[in-house]
């Protein structure tokens, strides 16, 4: 598995999934086959790296910090319901007439995306041993996208 950290394992997805992202804006008027195609691994990339959060990366910390009623995983998962509403209206009309749903899925995933580089995934990697790194990765093997 990886060597990297956390943060940078995690923002090498998200630069990945941004690109994926871009491609299917980039395609939408002129390949809409292709376009489709982008999007539907962007989602699915997508939902699969909130599994991994939700599911290993936020009980880890929670459990290391004490919190988990309140702190930076409770806002992440309420940002994560939005981008998944975003995801499900684009899905939807197939990113025909989306671009509104578009604009506010790529705020909210830059602000998003912000707060877990510089705030919870160093906090993460601050907590976790190498070791402990490397099962985490193993456990994400077993995360299949929702």
């Amino acid at each position: 598995m990886s060597d990297k950290t956390i943060t940078q394992y995690y923002s090498d997805d998200h630069d990945r999934l941004d690109g994926l992202f871009g491609q299917f804006q980039a395609l939408k008027k002129s390949d809409a086959a292709n376009a489709r195609k982008c999007f539907g691994q962007f989602k699915a990339g997508l939902e699969r790296h909130m599994a991994w959060e939700e599911e290993i990366l936020f009980p880890d910390f929670e459990a290391k910090t004490g919190m988990r009623d309140a702190g930076p995983t409770q806002v992440m998962r309420m940002e994560h319901q939005q981008i998944r509403q975003l995801l499900g209206s684009i899905a939807a009309h197939q990113g025909v007439g989306t671009e509104p749903e578009e604009t506010q899925l790529l705020e909210t995933l830059g602000s998003h995306n912000q707060k877990e580089e510089q705030i919870l995934y160093p906090a993460i990697d601050q907590r976790v041993s190498a070791e402990e790194r490397r099962g985490i990765y193993l456990r994400m093997e077993t995360v299949a996208a929702p």
